[in-house]
């Protein structure tokens, strides 16, 4: 563990997959960040965002990230928390995916969200990132539901739920930026999730759980859900 995750102890955490390194982003790292998303994230004017975020002007692209990044710390609690996890490839920051919930103790249920920089779309990250942290929900948090939605126009993003087994769960229109869109909802639970051939290595849980207020699945604090 970390002097800092004493302090606060998903700092602690990490989740690994075979090409991945998933963590929460440090104070060092927002530059890291915020220079992966002024790269390129997506299509100018094509926003697959509830909020246009990344069209922000570069000047205040990096402070916008920093304030969510705190906000998202300061504001965790038991309740209702979100954890940021950067994601590294090859000792590179190249994205981020969120994963986050409200009542988790009575809804067991959780939803995620992602972006990646464009210069490493089409190599299946997307896909394995998202495994990562449906690995996670289910197996070491004991989620029951994994929620998520995507601009019904995102085949991209829809592609990845359907690889991993979500389904389908209804249409919504929706205010984005401004502009209409109409919004597909999806739903993954244990027995529909198509499990990755890898194993996830995860370190720093039982401290992350505890601060979150997650009870483990069996009682056992040690040992993930199968």
């Amino acid at each position: 563990m970390t002097e800092l995750a004493r302090f606060w102890p998903p700092f602690g955490l990490t989740l690994t997959t075979p090409r991945l390194v998933l963590r929460p982003i440090r104070d060092e790292e927002i530059p890291a960040a915020a220079g992966a998303a002024l790269s390129g994230i997506h299509e100018p004017g094509r926003s697959p965002f509830s909020r246009p975020w990344a069209e922000a002007p570069a000047a205040e692209l990096g402070p916008n990230m920093a304030q969510w990044y705190w906000r998202c710390r300061g504001t965790m609690s038991p309740q209702e928390w979100t954890l940021l996890l950067g994601i590294w490839h090859e000792g590179e920051f190249i994205g981020c995916q969120d994963i986050e919930a409200k009542d988790f103790a009575t809804l067991k249920t959780v939803s995620t969200g992602s972006w990646l920089r464009q210069s490493v779309h089409g190599r299946g990250l997307g896909t394995e990132m998202r495994a990562a942290v449906a690995l996670y929900a289910f197996d070491w948090l004991g989620a029951e539901v994994a929620e998520s939605e995507a601009a019904a126009w995102n085949r991209q993003s829809l592609g990845v739920s359907r690889s991993l087994g979500y389904e389908l769960n209804g249409i919504t229109r929706v205010n984005w930026g401004g502009k209409l869109h109409e919004a597909q909802r999806v739903r993954l639970t244990p027995a529909t999730f198509n499990r990755p051939a890898w194993q996830l290595n995860v370190e720093g849980h039982e401290a992350t759980a505890k601060y979150l207020g997650i009870g483990q699945p069996g009682g056992d604090t040690a040992s993930p859900r199968r």
